[in-house]
């Protein structure tokens, strides 16, 4: 007799468990088909890319809670029993996660204010790179050696944050040592003719040229010719070589410390 129950309750335990396995799967498919709708639907609308990312992420999350829930409650679990546990646990995790929370809570603040957005290449708490995902918790850099960055939300809106997307160009400051028997004056003026001629180099504003500071060796010239962010590097490595090239075509000397020494002979 007791084998019939056992074989009964195991029959329909069973029963259950692949109705659970089936709902899981089901559901989960639901929500990446709602996801990719969602998605569509912003990217239709031209929602912003960090906008539409972060939705999609809370849209995930709930989905999935809910989806857990509602599989409890076909086992016969009281999910209001659960809901309540759920909630006086999250107020002891809420202590203990407090950091977890303010990332949230930042999170929800860089949606709203947004400082940063997908694409902007930025430095935040001492990391440098293009954002690639402000999440709920901590948003991806990919920094430009090609390394996925993770920084707390927190940290980001709690520290100086540099946007170096949102002006439409930005400076780049090299030098130029010369030596103390160059021309000056001619140096500068063709520096500033070759500089401007580098590809992606802004003609407004124009490239600066100019006098820096002196040294043993004599002038040392700052170039600073304009670029918009995504070509920042390209104009760096081009300035570095017309710098060089430039003034060894046209002849300058070349810079090389020299030190007077005086011999005296007191015989």
């Amino acid at each position: 007799h007791w084998q019939e129950i056992v074989l009964q309750y195991g029959s329909e335990l069973g029963v259950k468990m692949l109705a659970a396995i089936a709902f899981w799967i089901i559901g989960r498919w639901l929500i990446a088909l709602v996801g990719r709708l969602t998605q569509n639907a912003l990217e239709r609308q031209k929602v912003d890319a960090t906008v539409m990312r972060y939705l999609g992420t809370v849209i995930h999350v709930t989905l999935n809670i809910l989806l857990v829930v509602g599989i409890l409650g076909y086992f016969g679990i009281q999910t209001t029993t659960f809901a309540a546990l759920f909630a006086a646990a999250g107020v002891a995790i809420g202590l203990a996660w407090s950091g977890l929370l303010a990332n949230f809570a930042a999170g929800v603040f860089l949606i709203i204010l947004r400082p940063i957005k997908v694409g902007d290449f930025v430095t935040v708490a001492g990391v440098t790179g293009t954002v690639k995902e402000v999440g709920l918790f901590s948003s991806a850099l990919n920094t430009p050696d090609n390394v996925l960055t993770l920084v707390g939300n927190n940290k980001i809106f709690g520290d100086t944050i540099q946007n170096f997307s949102s002006n439409p160009y930005r400076r780049v400051d090299l030098k130029a040592q010369l030596s103390g028997a160059a021309d000056h004056a001619a140096a500068m003026a063709l520096l500033k003719e070759k500089v401007s001629a580098i590809p992606n180099v802004r003609p407004d504003p124009p490239v600066d040229v100019e006098i820096l500071e002196f040294n043993l060796v004599g002038p040392v010239l700052v170039v600073r010719p304009y670029c918009h962010t995504d070509d920042y590097w390209q104009v760096y490595f081009d300035t570095n070589r017309v710098i060089r090239e430039s003034l060894a075509a046209a002849g300058f000397p070349a810079p090389m410390p020299a030190q007077a020494v005086f011999i005296s002979n007191p015989g």
